[in-house]
């Protein structure tokens, strides 16, 4: 009513609506009640909040990062708050259509099969490419990710894809890492991971290789996963003005957020480098 008393009568309004003018500014008198005043707190601290998290919580999810933070609340409650403030997550297509690529070498085993949990830290590795626009033109990036903690632990941007591209990420992630002898790399069938080069790399540092089934993009569902994280929380609706532009938001988003401040579901609402702090301490 208050939005349009200035172009109808109360009188009016309160027939449309059929209350009593007594009501109506009884209510205007009325102090806020307690849990209204709280409310108005918590969506303040969950705009804030969603704001922080690139716009990407979900209504269990921003539960946590509220409790993170000391704030007490139910996940109904969080619900209807993010409704009153016209909150929604918007996600595109998980998955991208992979396309059968012709192989250097034969593929190597799927010593995965969809078991992407692992007991300790550079067990087992997946590694996965995606191509990023810019009004530059595509910039190639490619990662490699630990299972144990879902942390980021070698990337390298480029822009073509070559053999060299994914070879530099692993690279990053063996120096990094230094991982033992007996660690799984999982990745698609692609060129570039079936390619002589990238085998050696593999071969020389001790590397198992495992491959995911042609085509079959759920077969290393973790780093498509982030992908989709990535595009989701860096890059929806946005068009980046140069590749170098595109790098810097990239970088920022592994190195500050993903890894270090981003929960993750699959580890029990933790980040990966708490994950991975955590199992120091115990061991």
């Amino acid at each position: 009513m208050d939005q349009h008393r200035s172009e109808f009568p109360v009188k009016s309004l309160c027939r449309e609506l059929d209350i009593s003018r007594s009501v109506y500014y009884a209510s205007k008198k009325a102090k806020p009640s307690l849990r209204s005043e709280e409310d108005l707190a918590m969506r303040a601290e969950i705009v804030r909040i969603n704001a922080a998290h690139r716009w990407a919580p979900g209504a269990v999810k921003m539960w946590h990062l509220l409790r993170a933070e000391g704030i007490k609340c139910g996940k109904h409650r969080v619900r209807r708050l993010r409704k009153l403030e016209n909150i929604q997550t918007t996600r595109i297509k998980r998955f991208r259509a992979m396309q059968a690529m012709e192989r250097v070498q034969p593929p190597a085993p799927d010593l995965v099969k969809r078991r992407f949990q692992t007991n300790a830290p550079n067990t087992i590795w997946v590694g996965d490419m995606t191509a990023l626009r810019t009004k530059q033109g595509w910039l190639h990036l490619a990662i490699v990710l630990d299972l144990f903690s879902r942390r980021i632990v070698g990337w390298s941007m480029d822009m073509t894809q070559a053999a060299t591209l994914p070879m530099a990420a692993l690279k990053m992630a063996l120096a990094q890492r230094k991982p033992k002898a007996g660690l799984i790399f999982h990745s698609d069938q692609g060129t570039v991971y079936a390619s002589h080069d990238y085998r050696d790399l593999l071969r020389v540092n001790g590397v198992l290789p495992s491959m995911s089934r042609k085509g079959n993009c759920h077969d290393n569902a973790v780093a498509e996963s982030f992908f989709s994280n990535l595009k989701n929380e860096v890059m929806h609706d946005r068009l980046f003005g140069s590749r170098d532009e595109a790098k810097a938001a990239v970088s920022n988003y592994i190195e500050v957020y993903y890894n270090r401040q981003r929960l993750h579901q699959t580890l029990s609402y933790q980040t990966p480098v708490a994950v991975e702090s955590a199992f120091r301490v115990l061991n």
